[in-house]
């Protein structure tokens, strides 16, 4: 981990140097990496103070300039930026992660003309359907804007899946209906 501070056009004091160390410190620990180096330049020009922050190491690099008419402001929002993106990063591998340890390597095999294509299943989710009636469904279907949904009837206790239909009408799959 190594920080370095840069200064252009002005001679800080220990106090903004500790404290642009200090707040950056908390964003390497969300990085979370083993080789990570992390770039700080801090500027004035006029009346503009200007932080220019470039986080670089295994598999990533990110970079974000803001400014203010203060520089503990500048760098407030700069840091606001980078922990934004850091996370958004962190959040991306967790769900590669998670799909990793979902995806089932299953081959389907169908007939596609003359010609003969495998389909591999590479995505697979796991959903817990929430329980309600088939008008709030619907409902929900319109409201998220999602083709189709996947849901417990609480009539029947049974997953239903009610879809859209080319026409804008709504169709319900009911598995137990014919029992």
């Amino acid at each position: 981990m190594n920080i370095s501070l840069t200064f252009k056009n002005f001679e800080p004091s220990d106090h903004l140097r500790k404290y642009a160390q200090k707040r950056f410190e908390k964003l390497i620990k969300y990085a979370n990496t083993g080789n990570t180096e992390l770039k700080i330049n801090l500027g004035v020009e006029k009346f503009r103070h200007i932080a220019e922050v470039t986080l670089s190491g295994d598999n990533m690099n990110m970079s974000a300039v803001e400014e203010s008419e203060d520089m503990y402001s500048s760098i407030d929002l700069v840091y606001d930026k980078m922990t934004s993106q850091v996370r958004k990063l962190r959040e991306k591998g967790k769900d590669r992660r998670r799909s990793r340890g979902t995806v089932r390597d299953e081959v389907i095999s169908f007939e596609e003309g003359e010609a003969g294509r495998e389909a591999t299943i590479v995505e697979a989710q796991t959903y817990k359907p929430k329980p309600m009636l088939v008008d709030e469904a619907a409902m929900q279907l319109d409201t998220l804007n999602y083709e189709f949904l996947v849901f417990l009837n609480a009539e029947t206790e049974r997953v239903n899946v009610i879809y859209r239909r080319k026409t804008g009408d709504y169709g319900l799959i009911d598995p137990g209906m014919y029992e």
